[in-house]
């Protein structure tokens, strides 16, 4: 038989897929899922079994949270990275490791195919084939929703068909959790004007007392929390925890999709803009002005490219170097306070911190300077203003 490996998350496309392929088109489906933080146990096991029921050959789970976090996630805090200064790009991350973990996996298991549930809508489409062409381009991909432009309808009636009932009714808010946040597609998400109600989002307000935390970063990594040491990805589990009890990190991302139409998302991700806003804070005392300006252009470059698609572009090595070799002196503690529905961030503790310099204190008195030496470098300063004015004085 054909050997095929299927992106398989559990849901109804590629539940459709993995029947049709193996029922209708003859393939040896091996279903594949990736973890990067958004499934439980629980959950991997009855992903497993209805794999099993569809007709699929075998089904593995890959766990890639850490690799999300070394590949990915390390280098979105490194460049403070927001798409349009709103999304911390909680899923679409996630997708490059995913389609980067499943093409190594067609490879290694001699698969010639490889499929997923992709329609031809939305970005992820363009994700996964990148990474699958670039990676494995003597690999065939295949598409059924996409390619016969299915509704779903259609696949419903399909799997009953075929004697798969399970229960498909359309939640009314679609939910995929990661690592690094969880996306929030709804009815109000469709629209331009319509915001999402308070029950949308999985996390519900439990904590109304203020808290109190400290964030501690090492080379810009999060190594602590309220002194407690812990690895990078298990402080994010945490903080996550211990935020969306009080409703924080709510938003709604408006962008360009990758094919040129406007999208609209909502999302809940807590621990991703708290360590962002504190790791940016850290960086404000520790980094040049120069090294700042530099980093927001670069950071914004890489997660444009990562949004995109282009994770595998070498330019994406280049900007990872940068960003690393930045993070040498962002290292301290950052005091963040918790409310209902917001955070504020109340300052920060570190040995490189270039306020404490002795040259003086802003707006106060100086000691590395004279009151001449000050005149002297604002008159100098001001030349290319001063020829300017003076040579288009009499123009308009």
């Amino acid at each position: 038989m054909k050997k095929l490996v299927l992106a398989y998350s559990g849901g109804l496309d590629t539940s459709y897929c993995a029947k049709y392929l193996s029922k209708d088109k003859g393939f040896e489906v091996h279903a594949v899922s990736v973890n990067t933080g958004g499934f439980s146990k629980e959950e991997i096991d009855t992903i497993h079994q209805k794999a099993l029921e569809l007709g699929a050959t075998s089904y593995t789970s890959i766990d890639a949270v850490q690799t999300f976090y070394d590949k990915v996630v390390k280098y979105l805090i490194f460049g403070n990275v927001l798409k349009n200064n709103t999304y911390p790009l909680s899923v679409s991350a996630e997708r490059i490791v995913q389609a980067i973990e499943i093409v190594n996996y067609a490879k290694k298991v001699g698969a010639k195919y490889i499929a997923h549930g992709s329609t031809g809508a939305g970005n992820d489409q363009v994700r996964f084939d990148m990474i699958f062409q670039i990676i494995a381009p003597e690999i065939e991909i295949i598409t059924p929703i996409r390619d016969n432009q299915l509704s779903r309808e259609v696949e419903i009636a399909y799997l009953k068909e075929n004697g798969v009932d399970y229960p498909w009714e359309k939640a009314k808010y679609s939910i995929n959790r990661g690592l690094w946040g969880t996306s929030v597609g709804g009815d109000e998400t469709l629209t331009s004007h319509k915001s999402l109600p308070d029950n949308a989002y999985p996390s519900q307000l439990q904590e109304t007392e203020a808290q109190q935390l400290k964030l501690s970063f090492n080379k810009g990594e999060l190594i602590a929390i309220d002194g407690e040491n812990d690895t990078p990805v298990n402080n994010i589990v945490k903080l996550e925890a211990i935020a969306s009890k009080y409703a924080i990190g709510r938003d709604i991302h408006v962008g360009d999709t990758i094919i040129g139409i406007k999208g609209r998302v909502g999302f809940e991700a807590p621990a991703s803009l708290i360590i962002i806003k504190a790791h940016h804070l850290l960086e404000k005392h520790t980094l040049t002005k120069w090294q700042q300006f530099q980093k927001e252009q670069q950071g914004n470059f890489y997660g444009m490219l990562l949004h995109e698609g282009n994770y595998l572009d070498e330019v994406m090595r280049n900007i990872e170097a940068f960003l690393t070799d930045t993070q040498k002196n962002v290292s301290g503690d950052v005091y963040v306070t918790l409310h209902p529905y917001r955070f504020e961030l109340n300052g920060i503790d570190s040995s490189h911190d270039l306020m404490n310099a002795t040259f003086g204190s802003y707006g106060e008195m100086n000691k590395g300077w004279t009151s001449d030496d000050a005149k002297g470098f604002i008159k100098i300063l001001s030349n290319s203003g001063k020829i300017y004015n003076h040579v288009n004085q009499n123009h308009d």
